[in-house]
């Protein structure tokens, strides 16, 4: 295949995992839908005796409005939609990983894919993926399935529309192996923030549901684990990334800057901004292990670095782009 085919096959595979995509979040979305319609557990509610003055002994418990093998059907209906769903996310993720590539493929001379914004955003969108499929049967993440697709087909449609450029060859400060470390640790360590900031935010809207007295028997919150277990998994999730962050931003990054510019550091916009970035996650790990500071407090810190991520990942090339070492990728 010539490069130019290299570089269609990969615009199409893009394009047929964002459909994938779509379809599993649409899958996740019935399964969570259909969770509303099994019967609520077993209450102590009883009947009252047809007569008056009949003995109580023979009060009986109200039977569910389904019987047993409905609730068995129920069960196996919303079962199907979150494997169903599931296994698209899977084939979703073979597909965005053969368009990744392909982009590297159709670029002479053949390179690592990423280079710009759309390749940057193909790579951590491909990161999340990859996390939630790693993580999800270590912490049975499958009830994240409808927001995780869901973010991916959001981002990666306004990748396509907003963000897209032609393959084409790497700008001179790219030309280092550091690159690739770099931007790898950097995917790695965004999709265990990106799939924490997600379980943290199922974690607040739990934790307010339960705290009003608003969380009913039925419905997508209440299939999820308990508030508390949800904090954990986010807390694990973004102690497992912030020591990669670390080596992306404050080790591999700045040699790279070195080969490339000459300097370790150099004030650049980015290179600050990834700095905040850190500094608020370093800031919300040592919150989460004090006392006093676990739940809602230090959930909002990580949120903000969430939110520092993604301005370091798109907003600084907008708006400081002109004035940046790291022009080349807006």
């Amino acid at each position: 295949m010539t490069t130019a085919q290299f570089a269609a096959f990969s615009d199409n595979a893009i394009m047929f995992a964002s459909i994938v995509y779509a379809l599993a979040f649409l899958s996740h979305l019935a399964e969570w839908v259909f969770v509303r319609s099994l019967p609520a557990p077993a209450t102590a509610e009883v009947r009252e005796p047809a007569m008056a003055g009949a003995d109580l002994s023979d009060r009986q418990p109200v039977e569910a409005a389904a019987g047993p093998d409905q609730a068995a059907d129920a069960e196996l209906r919303v079962e199907k939609y979150g494997r169903i769903g599931l296994a698209l996310t899977i084939v979703g993720c073979a597909l965005h990983f053969l368009g990744l590539v392909s982009r590297g493929l159709g670029s002479d001379p053949i390179r690592v894919p990423w280079g710009n914004m759309y390749e940057f955003t193909l790579a951590g969108t491909f990161g999340v993926s990859v996390m939630y499929l790693v993580l999800m049967r270590r912490y049975h993440l499958r009830w994240m399935g409808v927001l995780v697709t869901g973010f991916l087909v959001v981002v990666l449609m306004l990748d396509q529309l907003v963000l897209y450029q032609d393959a084409g060859p790497l700008v001179p400060a790219l030309h280092s192996y550091w690159l690739a470390i770099h931007v790898l640790a950097a995917i790695i360590a965004s999709g265990a923030f990106a799939v924490g900031a997600l379980t943290l935010v199922l974690y607040l809207v739990k934790d307010r549901a339960v705290r009003r007295g608003t969380l009913g028997d039925r419905g997508y919150l209440s299939r999820l684990p308990a508030a508390p277990d949800l904090e954990r998994v986010a807390y694990r999730l973004h102690a497992f990334g912030f020591p990669i962050w670390t080596f992306a931003a404050l080790v591999a990054g700045p040699i790279w800057a070195e080969y490339a510019w000459g300097s370790y550091w150099n004030w650049d916009p980015k290179e600050v901004w990834a700095f905040i970035t850190w500094v608020i996650y370093a800031a919300y790990l040592h919150a989460r292990a004090t006392a006093g500071w676990k739940g809602k407090a230090a959930s909002v810190i990580a949120l903000v670095g969430f939110a520092s991520l993604l301005f370091n990942f798109v907003g600084i090339n907008y708006f400081f782009g002109g004035g940046s070492l790291h022009s080349y990728a807006g």
